[in-house]
């Protein structure tokens, strides 16, 4: 009877995933990630197992190689940088991601973040906890200019919800949005290209006045860059919901400035959405390891995923 990893720390024993992966024949394990996990920890983690939906566990190369019964894996997200997809297809690995599954909840955050920005939310309320009563003006959404970086699912529903406020929303070449815009909006995958694509010159570009949103992968922003940005005033500041290492380090140049906000990795995480992706993920994983996934991001023949010898 195949068994698969689950790692997802929403996902537990006997929920909904669970009773339907059991349901169809699998037997399942569950090791949430919480945290760093090493490659030896995660190697024998994967130990017999056929398949795993997966939360961001390094998938490297020496883990893949590691865990010869592997044949499929599944990101129950969107990004899947923490994966070497071109290790695990030529190890006959399928890697799929869940494409848009989160969407709503990321753009809805991300106007969120937006508003706490534009009316310094964290910093009055944090003033009041303090025991004082901090008054002092913000600024209206309406008017105001969002440049979005990516034209993917989250990029597309944050357009209309942005325009409800009343704000212009541009979508151009990424360099052309910085110069625009109120408020800078990053929602484009972690590749090469795009590894601190938001460094010294990039910020230099933008506003006095501007502020920027991370809600995609903290390695796009260049975080040192971005702290001497708003440190010398290059910039308004900055709401960020994922870093370059997480949880936050201690030494983080991006701590202990009023203006950047550092949240946990949040954006995604609704009811609604982890609803969505564990049964989603259960539904790709099972199709993956029978030869067809529907959201492969790596190219397996379906032979290769069903070798006996894997």
């Amino acid at each position: 009877m195949p068994t698969i990893l689950i790692t997802t720390d929403y996902l537990q024993p006997g929920d909904e995933v669970d009773t339907y992966l059991r349901g169809q024949g699998f037997t399942t394990r569950h090791d949430p990630m919480r945290g760093k996990r090493s490659a030896d920890a995660l190697i024998a983690a994967l130990d017999g197992m056929e398949g795993a939906l997966i939360a961001n566990e390094p998938m490297t190369a020496e883990v893949l190689r590691s865990a010869p019964s592997l044949r499929a894996i599944v990101r129950t997200g969107v990004g899947y940088d923490s994966v070497d997809v071109e290790a695990a297809a030529s190890l006959g690995i399928s890697v799929s991601n869940l494409p848009g599954i989160n969407a709503n909840a990321v753009a809805e955050y991300t106007i969120g973040l937006i508003l706490v920005q534009a009316r310094n939310l964290i910093g009055l309320a944090t003033g009041v906890a303090a025991g004082n009563w901090p008054r002092g003006d913000g600024f209206e959404l309406h008017g105001k200019t969002l440049g979005i970086i990516g034209r993917g699912a989250v990029a597309q529903r944050l357009r209309p919800l942005a325009e409800a406020f009343g704000m212009t929303v541009i979508q151009e070449p990424w360099e052309a949005v910085l110069p625009e815009s109120d408020f800078v909006s990053i929602h484009t995958s972690l590749t090469e290209k795009t590894r601190h694509l938001i460094n010294a010159a990039a910020l230099a570009r933008m506003k006095p006045t501007a502020h920027l949103i991370n809600t995609a992968r903290g390695p796009i922003v260049d975080e040192t860059a971005l702290a001497e940005a708003v440190r010398t005033g290059q910039i308004a500041g900055a709401a960020l919901d994922v870093v370059d290492t997480e949880p936050l380090p201690a030494d983080s140049p991006l701590r202990n400035f009023d203006n950047i906000t550092v949240y946990s990795h949040m954006a995604g995480q609704t009811t609604e959405a982890r609803h969505n992706a564990g049964l989603y993920g259960a539904h790709e994983l099972i199709a993956a390891l029978a030869g067809h996934p529907k959201h492969p991001v790596n190219a397996v023949p379906a032979k290769a995923i069903n070798r006996p010898d894997r």
